[in-house]
């Protein structure tokens, strides 16, 4: 099976040669699943020219705010309602998360409650509760019509959301390294988040993330949702 990754952002100067880029990342992140991958840099205006291109997607984290006004943004959204009303599963990621709800009516802004960073616990409908990296104060508020909330966090009352039978999205960031959280605590953090919540980010760097059970589930779902036949029309 093949992903497409769709990369929103670019990982800091500084710690790409350590890390290198999203897509990168998430190839490490659902390496040893079967999967193979491709990678087209959105936010750079590199765009898949049709949907049927990979055989699912999967949406990166991204600095940008889904409301900005950005030349490839409504292309995006474009592409993932296409995707819907095609039947090519999707997976979204912290802004991934947010541009999949906004492209299909949902409601995503700054967080009154302000940045959510470093290991979080957060609790899923089936009982589990995970411990997940997050970096973000944009959220999805309404989540769109038909959408079920599957997990959330204290500050993020839609922390995970599931699109039956089409997308499955995540607020937190379980691709992220403890390294590589490290690495965005020193290079984005200062003078952008709150000292207290840096501080407290990096009182936790320790802390075991689960990142394998949502690696699994992410996988899982794109494997029960490959090759699913739509006869439906949308108007993209």
């Amino acid at each position: 099976m093949k992903i497409g990754v769709l990369q929103t952002g670019l990982v800091p100067e500084v710690l790409s040669p350590t890390h290198g880029q999203y897509a990168e990342m998430f190839q490490t992140f659902l390496g040893g699943q079967g999967f193979d991958f491709q990678a087209w840099s959105v936010v750079e205006g590199d765009m898949p020219c049709d949907v049927h291109e990979a055989d699912g997607w999967l949406i990166t984290g991204s600095r940008h705010g889904v409301y900005e006004d950005h030349a490839w943004l409504p292309p995006l959204e474009i592409f993932i309602r296409h995707a819907k009303a095609q039947g090519r599963p999707m997976v979204g990621i912290c802004f991934g998360h947010q541009i999949m709800a906004q492209a299909l009516g949902g409601d995503v802004r700054k967080f009154d409650g302000g940045w959510v960073v470093g290991a979080q616990e957060y609790d899923f409908a089936d009982g589990a509760r995970m411990t997940l990296a997050a970096w973000h104060q944009d959220q999805v508020l309404t989540p769109p019509k038909g959408a079920q909330t599957i997990a959330k966090h204290e500050n993020c009352a839609h922390a995970a959301l599931l699109y039956p039978g089409w997308g499955l999205s995540f607020q937190p960031h379980p691709e992220f390294s403890p390294s590589y959280l490290e690495g965005l605590l020193l290079a984005r953090g200062p003078g952008i988040v709150p000292d207290t919540l840096l501080s407290n980010a990096k009182h936790r760097l320790k802390d075991h993330l689960d990142a394998k059970p949502v690696a699994d589930q992410i996988a899982q779902f794109f494997r029960d949702n490959a090759s699913v036949p739509t006869t439906k029309t949308e108007t993209i």
